[in-house]
């Protein structure tokens, strides 16, 4: 290594030792990392991950004048940054001395005199526990080779156990053996000198780690298959296509063989039936009513996991009165009963109309109040954006997997400028590339994923669970994608669920979910006989009819009475809701840290969800006239053609005009939605003698013409918005 000197090739210990034959450069990355003299000042293709060639030899040859107060050798680059000290090391050196490196924020040193010690009360018991990573004694001592957890008093670590469980788990996975506390376990480690490489954890990158687990059971297991291609034969959609047990999962049966008419009837394999019946569970009876249910409803039956790639039935299915109905107290609740009532019997409340109005107003009021605060709130972080500009090449035909593309290369920062350019469409203008593309770009990326399989729901959606959008860190990428529109200029995404954004906000430990939260309605409806059972045996002859599922969810216990389902329901909400995505939510509010959009939530609750559980308020005139300011120059009550200007709006507004509030929008802005953070400039409007109106999307000015009549400045706009906006769209 041109910096320490040694040829030691230890990745843990000095990081990975790089070997450039162009360049005649061998380093170790750590040794580079913690020098004092050199910063990355390069992309990060160029060079060594950024440091320049000629700044890695600069700092070679100021390296070579300073005396290693260690190993009394030249070349140590690392100097101790506590004030007055003139230490200087060697990385190795300075490992085997006790130095203490931080590999974060400025990359700072402190030798074995000045290093950062954890602070001991007296209250902390002496002696020695187990470490938890090694199971090893680790005595109690306030010395270098020992770590406590800033977050359990009984928690003890030794230093090298720690760094290694560090380097495998990476920052997404490295938490608390204990509680399992992320942040502020993480803030306390790299202070002590633990580095937490910023990428996936090892076994996320292992290729083909989970292969195994991404193949089905194919094959046919009954005594005698009548299938003359053999066992293993599988043809899609005929009576060759092999069943899976429902129960098990890991015997099949060919349809044919089993004399099964089509692929909606169970089947259980020999085994699991041996065991149903030795345990009282089983019966012809419960296998029938099992098989109507599921050929009556078309859905995947409570006790068989629903394949991968499967759409979920969303609530807005007709079953959906099962979640939305706030009388289903009826006395023998079955699985189909709520489609079986009558229309007479089914109770509605509505409020008077006046009050519902007066209500409404006020919630629009407080919404409005409080888009205005996320409006300020985006801009003060819009700041940290640079003019570096970064250009996403975007197809709307495959705006994910383009997006994904663009948002993970390695040249993309979330503080650089962003320009699109829409690869199918070839006569966009610079003015377009640089407003409009982004503009439409986010829009369709925010439906995108409002529609994605990332979340289930109908209107006020939660996270799903995808174990392959989980191993590609797709969650984590869409909250990197919402964070980046908001403070980018994006819209406002508008469909969260309420428990989605107080798990966000408040952690998934405060949080209590609805029914409305079940997304799948074979689950709701399973608990919705449980919580409407009106006397212990129906109570638990519903439980006995779905162990199973109950069984998955962790809530399978012995019930003794009525009052017990309240609790059940609870815990089978938790588990549904909350639980069973703790990955996916926990890898999704790690994007959402991007450019700090998930701090200032918890900060402002109340005002991001505005913008986050509610959706954008429709465009009216009232909107659009407030949006635009009329000129400094110009007077509102004595320029010509201001009250043609308003008067327009109202028309457009009731129906009375070809274009829309939108169009008018888009020919000034390049949007058809006002972002979440407001438009910059500031629309303005400018009154001048001219004869067609004018938007400047670059100033987002609109220049409107002088008429002597209302008829002529109607005829005007229409004409100029509906032709622009029409050669823009061909």
């Amino acid at each position: 290594c041109v910096l320490c000197g040694r040829t030691d090739d230890c990745p843990e210990k000095y990081g990975e030792k790089r070997t450039y034959v162009e360049y005649n450069l061998t380093v170790h990355y750590y040794c580079l990392l913690m020098s004092s003299g050199i910063w990355q000042r390069g992309e990060e293709d160029e060079g060594v991950d950024g440091f320049l060639i000629t700044d890695i030899r600069k700092e070679v040859n100021r390296a070579a004048k300073l005396k290693c107060n260690i190993c009394k050798k030249k070349g140590a680059s690392i100097g101790c940054v506590a004030p007055k000290c003139k230490r200087s090391y060697h990385f190795p050196c300075g490992i085997q001395r006790e130095c203490i490196f931080q590999f974060m924020e400025d990359f700072r040193s402190y030798c074995w005199e000045h290093r950062p010690v954890q602070k001991f009360t007296d209250e902390e018991p002496r002696g020695a526990s187990q470490c938890t990573i090694c199971l090893d004694l680790v005595e109690h001592l306030p010395v270098y080779t020992v770590l406590k957890s800033p977050c359990c008093k009984n928690a003890w670590f030794h230093r090298e156990c720690l760094q290694y469980q560090a380097l495998s788990a990476g920052i997404f996975f490295f938490r608390c053996t204990v509680c399992n506390n992320k942040d502020k376990f993480q803030k306390e480690m790299l202070r002590m000198g633990i580095h937490i490489p910023e990428r996936d954890a090892s076994w996320e990158l292992e290729e083909n780690a989970y292969q195994d687990l991404l193949h089905c059971y194919q094959h046919c297991d009954v005594k005698r298959c009548l299938c003359k291609k053999g066992r293993d034969y599988n043809e899609p959609d005929s009576k060759w296509e092999i069943k899976r047990c429902q129960y098990c999962g890991s015997r099949g049966t060919h349809l044919a063989c089993s004399s099964m008419k089509s692929w909606e009837q169970n089947w259980e394999c020999v085994e699991c039936r041996s065991i149903f019946a030795k345990s009282g569970k089983y019966s012809k009876r419960k296998k029938r009513a099992l098989a109507t249910s599921e050929k009556t409803n078309g859905t995947t039956c409570l006790l068989e996991e629903p394949p991968p790639k499967s759409p979920r039935q969303s609530s807005g299915s007709p079953r959906n009165f099962l979640l939305q109905s706030p009388k289903i107290m009826c006395q023998n609740l079955s699985p189909c009963s709520h489609l079986e009532r009558p229309a007479s019997n089914r109770v509605t409340m509505s409020l008077p109309p006046v009050m519902s109005n007066r209500n409404q107003s006020l919630t629009q009021k407080h919404l409005r109040e409080q888009r205005r605060e996320v409006c300020n709130i985006l801009k003060e972080l819009k700041v940290q954006v640079k003019t570096k500009t970064t250009r996403l090449n975007i197809n709307a035909e495959n705006i994910w997997s383009n997006a994904l593309k663009g948002f993970r290369q390695r040249s993309f920062s979330p503080t650089n400028t962003i320009e699109v350019n829409f690869s199918n469409c070839k006569n966009r203008s610079k003015t377009n590339t640089s407003a409009a593309s982004k503009y439409h770009f986010f829009q369709l990326l925010m439906l995108h994923l409002q529609n994605s399989s990332l979340f289930e729901g109908s209107s006020g959606k939660n996270l799903s669970l995808d174990f392959q959008a989980v191993k590609e860190n797709l969650y984590f990428e869409a909250g990197k994608m919402i964070a980046v529109s908001l403070v980018h200029g994006g819209p406002s995404p508008g469909f969260f669920s309420k428990t989605l954004f107080d798990c966000l906000v408040y952690g998934p430990e405060n949080v209590k979910p609805v029914l409305e939260d079940v997304a799948d309605v074979d689950v709701a409806q399973t608990i919705q006989m449980i919580k409407y059972a009106n006397s212990l045996p129906s109570l638990q002859s519903t439980l006995q009819d779905c162990c199973e599922f109950l069984a998955a969810a962790g809530c399978l216990r012995p019930v003794t009475a009525l009052c017990d389902k309240n609790m059940l329901v609870n815990d089978i909400l938790i588990y549904h809701v909350i639980k069973r995505i703790t990955l996916p939510l926990e890898s999704f509010r790690q994007g959402l840290k991007t450019l700090g959009v998930l701090e200032k939530m918890q900060m402002h609750p109340d005002a991001f969800s505005s913008i986050l559980c509610h959706k954008p308020e429709r465009l009216s005139a009232e909107t659009i006239c407030d949006l635009f300011t009329i000129h400094s120059s110009s007077d509102v009550n004595k320029v010509e053609g201001a009250d043609f200007w308003m008067g327009y709006l109202q028309d457009v507004e009731s129906g009375e005009s070809v274009v829309t509030l939108e169009d008018i929008l888009l020919f000034v802005t390049g949007s058809c939605y006002i972002p979440s953070i407001g438009f910059d400039p500031e629309p303005t409007i400018k009154f001048l003698h001219i004869r067609y109106p004018i938007g400047k999307r670059l100033l987002n000015c609109l220049e409107l013409p002088i008429t002597k009549t209302y008829q002529q400045f109607k005829n005007k706009m229409e004409l100029t918005i509906r032709n622009t906006l029409r050669v823009e769209k061909e």
